[in-house]
């Protein structure tokens, strides 16, 4: 394994040793893709993803047993995800097998930056781009499907500790019939704004509204909301404004099978201000505790052991034990890598 400063690894690039790539052309078609050194891609001034935003972008985790082997979590759902999007953007798209060979094929190839069980994990961005020139708004010739890897540690610098959000309330992060709902790259640059601001007024993330009513929760920026009260655990539903988040389908199955009830439904901003906790989900932060919610001037905070509530910690640890291998995989969801 590669000597890292692990207790200090955030989640920021760190150059690895290969990627993976493969060219498609009008017929739909994928080419065998090819390992190469991880480095800069060649593209068009006037290639689609440049000049029309014609991209998507996939995230999932490999992780180090404690014996030394290596694990993917749910990459199979990655997949079916990206076809999903691809449709919506108009793109072909690799097949679940293709998808799953490729991304095999990357980790074990970089395996050496697999972090060891507990200390980080090895975060893979799968990448589809249109990649060939076009001048009109259109649909891209050639489309290039990339897939690198970084070793992380935690998303936010508190790790599992409680988070600080900002209910924005002049930005949307998504509308009705746009694509929120799938994991298109101009969806991220959207919320840089927002963002940014948040951060300089010392809050981790900011939390989005609908843009209909202004009234129901949607996401963060780069994560999936849920709301406790009792044993009910109340989550945004999909209704194609929000990404169908795979931690976020991986935490209700879990949720259940401890016995908490689980609603996907509309869920009011008035509901944060009588929870009992507030977390936030997905492949970068797992889950998430939130320790305070700001809107429009009023904060509400949430009590728990040093902030952590209860039902966080507890599927936090049910999920990561999966995960990393440290529990049994009773779901399936783990794929192990020889």
């Amino acid at each position: 394994m590669v000597d890292l400063d692990r207790e200090n690894l955030g989640f920021t690039l760190v150059d690895t040793d290969f990627m993976y790539m493969a060219k498609c052309g009008p017929d739909g078609n994928f080419s065998e893709g090819e390992m190469l050194p991880f480095g800069p891609i060649a593209l068009s001034p006037s290639a689609g993803v440049l000049n029309y935003g014609q991209g998507l972008f996939e995230g999932l985790k490999a992780y180090r047993k404690t014996d030394g082997s290596i694990l993917l979590f749910r990459p199979e759902e990655n997949a079916r995800r990206m076809i999903i999007g691809a449709d919506r953007m108009c793109m072909p798209a690799p097949t679940v097998e293709q998808f799953m060979d490729a991304v095999k094929q990357t980790v074990l190839a970089n395996k050496r930056w697999v972090p060891p069980t507990g200390k980080g994990s090895l975060y893979i961005r799968p990448l589809l781009i249109g990649s060939g020139a076009i001048l009109g708004v259109a649909p891209a010739p050639e489309f290039t499907f990339v897939i690198y890897v970084s070793p992380v540690g935690n998303y936010f610098k508190e790790g599992l500790a409680p988070i600080k959000l900002i209910i924005e309330d002049n930005f949307h992060r998504a509308a009705p019939g746009g694509t929120g709902g799938v994991k298109t790259i101009g969806n991220y640059a959207s919320v840089l704004k927002a963002q940014r601001t948040a951060k300089e007024k010392g809050y981790s993330d900011v939390l989005y509204l609908d843009a209909v009513h202004s009234k129901y929760l949607e996401e963060a920026s780069a994560s999936n909301i849920f709301v406790v009260k009792g044993n009910t655990i109340s989550t945004p539903a999909i209704e194609g404004t929000i990404l169908p988040g795979i931690t976020r389908k991986s935490i209700i199955e879990v949720a259940e099978n401890k016995g908490y009830k689980v609603e996907e439904r509309l869920v009011s901003v008035d509901e944060l201000f009588v929870a009992d906790e507030v977390f936030c989900t997905g492949t970068a932060v797992v889950v998430s505790p939130v320790g305070s919610i700001t809107y429009q001037g009023k904060r509400v905070e949430y009590d728990g052991n040093h902030g952590v509530g209860v039902v966080s910690q507890q599927l936090y640890t049910s999920l990561t034990g999966i995960q990393m291998g440290l529990l049994e995989d009773r779901m399936g969801w783990t794929v192990q890598l020889n």
